[in-house]
């Protein structure tokens, strides 16, 4: 494999205050009472599924891993939580020295998941796990909610172009981060340059209203662009007259036009419409691209319009109505002492209402069918049954703190397509339901 394919390794500043400072009190607390080494399990996981969803996307676990490395105080941080009295002198000592060094284990990215699957399980010291709380949990819950989205949205496509174009509605690191979940989930392109330079997703752009308004007449901006980018780049079309701007743009670039694209108006009449007009002056091969605020209902709704590539900008980068996943991440198991030989002890949350858990470390598996489609997810803490052994569902992505299965996108984004596939066809329903696969706890 070429080192390329996994991206540039941007790089970044610590990780180590992208948390919460109860994961530093905690840890100053468990310090002082002898408690702080003792092998520790924490698993990620949700208790729910977004309302109306049938499945969930891991997307993020590369950048989780990113963060890991990352994940280490330096002097002027060290001397910010000493200025604000955030922890005391020992808890400063123990931070100077901190790098994660236990092992993580978790759902490959681009798989899906159901709620209880243990997304993530993180084992190592009390101390060295619990300071990672928080910063999976963001990279996580933000992640797999777009490529949640992203995946929705490709199902609703049937095979047609997927542009992410949201750098512009979100925050601008959000937006990177956006671009690459999204490629996850099944989109093909992104126009945003850094998540481009950063995760080699293949970029796409040529202009917009503002460049059409600059130039004397559309004819002028068309020309413009096409004497700059060819004849087979893209015109927007719909800035005064579409009609008009569709015969203007054959005229200027011939019938090798690559593609047009519409921003307003009915899409589904419109794009009809522009078809007709294309294929009429002979620019039969001359695609059609819509935007304005898509979402995978609206996606959907233009499945019988000859439409060849939708782009998606706000409903993307905010998870179609569900930003987050409510993922939570919590103590499982733990042992008396650092002893391997200490034999590690269920715990878990008892509460009232939805936000009980189950204590154990946690294996899962997805049982199928006799038709090979995927009927069960099965989570257990015990032995795992020989006909789910060839099933399941973690890998090793940490070991003793070095990082051992980093990997290209594109394979992430190939195992969401063959994950999704192997599901139930009602898990492409976008009318509100069940998850598509229930939960079985042996």
């Amino acid at each position: 494999m070429n080192s390329a394919d996994l991206g540039r390794r941007v790089g970044v500043p610590s990780t180590a205050l992208f948390t919460d400072q109860y994961e530093l009190t905690m840890v100053q607390a468990a310090l002082k009472a002898g408690t702080a080494d003792r092998r520790s399990v924490f698993e990620a996981f949700t208790r729910r599924l977004p309302e109306g969803r049938r499945y969930g996307v891991v997307a993020g676990i590369g950048r989780v891993l990113d963060a890991v490395e990352n994940f280490h105080f330096d002097d002027e941080m060290l001397a910010f939580l000493r200025d604000q009295n955030v922890v005391d002198g020992p808890t400063l000592d123990y931070l100077a020295d901190y790098r994660f060094s236990g092992d993580i284990w978790g759902y490959p990215e681009g798989e899906v998941y159901f709620p209880g699957s243990p997304i993530l399980r993180v084992e190592g010291s009390f101390a060295e796990c619990v300071l990672l709380e928080t910063v999976i949990l963001s990279i996580l819950n933000h992640d797999s909610a777009i490529a949640a989205a992203a995946s929705r949205m490709s199902a609703a496509a049937g095979g047609r172009g997927l542009i992410e174009m949201g750098a512009r509605r979100t925050h601008e690191l959000s937006a990177v981060a956006s671009a690459r979940a999204a490629y996850i989930g099944g989109f093909d392109t992104t126009s945003d340059l850094a998540a481009g330079f950063r995760y080699n997703i293949p970029t796409v752009g040529t202009s917009a209203h503002a460049f059409t308004l600059l130039h004397d007449s559309e004819r002028d901006a068309f020309r413009a662009q096409v004497d700059s980018l060819g004849r087979d780049t893209t015109l927007l079309v719909d800035t005064y007259d579409v009609t008009a701007a569709v015969r203007t743009a054959v005229e200027v670039a011939g019938p090798e036009l690559g593609a047009v694209r519409i921003d307003s108006g009915d899409l589904l009449l419109v794009a009809h419409r522009v078809r007709q007009q294309l294929d009429e002056l002979g620019a039969t091969g001359t695609k059609i691209v819509v935007t304005s605020d898509l979402d995978e209902y609206a996606i959907a709704s233009l499945a019988a319009a000859p439409v060849d590539a939708y782009g998606v900008g706000t409903q993307l980068v905010t998870g179609s109505g569900h930003p987050t996943c409510s993922m939570v991440y919590k103590l499982v198991a733990r042992a008396a002492s650092a002893d391997p030989a200490d034999e590690l002890r269920p715990v878990a949350k008892k509460s009232m209402g939805a936000k009980s858990s189950k204590g154990g470390r946690k294996w899962a598996a997805r049982r199928l069918d006799e038709d090979g489609v995927a009927e069960a997810e099965v989570i257990g803490t015990g032995p795992v049954p020989a006909e789910l052994a060839g099933r399941q569902l973690l890998v090793e992505l940490v070991r003793g703190g070095e990082v051992v299965a980093r990997e290209p996108l594109d394979a992430a984004r190939e195992r969401h397509i063959a994950a999704r596939e192997g599901l139930p066809m009602s898990a492409m329903q976008l009318s509100r339901g069940e998850p598509v696969l229930p939960t079985e706890y042996v």
